[in-house]
């Protein structure tokens, strides 16, 4: 057999089967109707706000601030590490030109706005692989 990897877009309801928490869910565009346990559902799918496109705030629930480590590298340059939920790791650096006018807190806002910013590329990119499928010809 060979491993496979796909994104779909689903609407879903929590719904108990026999007991069991978990959700009703609807693909899209078929129709097609499953119901997944509760833990592996959460464990797959991201809830956004919008049908169709990301929002801010579908960004920032994908942030978990306690998985942010901050620290100060040299004179002046702030590192930033984040993990995602899903395991990945991001890194971005925010630097001043003098040792004097360093402030971590602006450093790590600058840095976070860049990472922020590529998360919404690479989270654009899964919606729209769920929004229009693999064009395989």
């Amino acid at each position: 057999m060979k491993t496979y990897i796909g994104v779909k877009r689903i609407q879903a309801e929590p719904q108990e089967r026999n007991g069991k928490p978990g959700y009703r869910v609807i693909y899209e565009p078929d129709g097609y109707e499953s119901w997944s346990p509760k833990d592996v559902f959460e464990t797959a799918y991201l809830p956004i706000k919008e049908h169709n496109k990301l929002t801010d705030d579908d960004i920032n629930n994908f942030i978990d601030a306690s998985k942010i480590h901050v620290e100060k590298r040299g004179e002046k340059s702030t590192l930033v590490e984040i993990e995602f939920p899903t395991g990945w790791r991001d890194y971005e650096e925010s630097s001043c030109v003098n040792p004097e006018d360093y402030n971590e807190e602006l450093g790590k806002m600058y840095a976070l706005q860049i990472i922020g910013h590529r998360l919404w590329k690479n989270l654009g990119f899964v919606l729209q692989w769920a929004d229009h499928g693999l064009k395989t010809k």
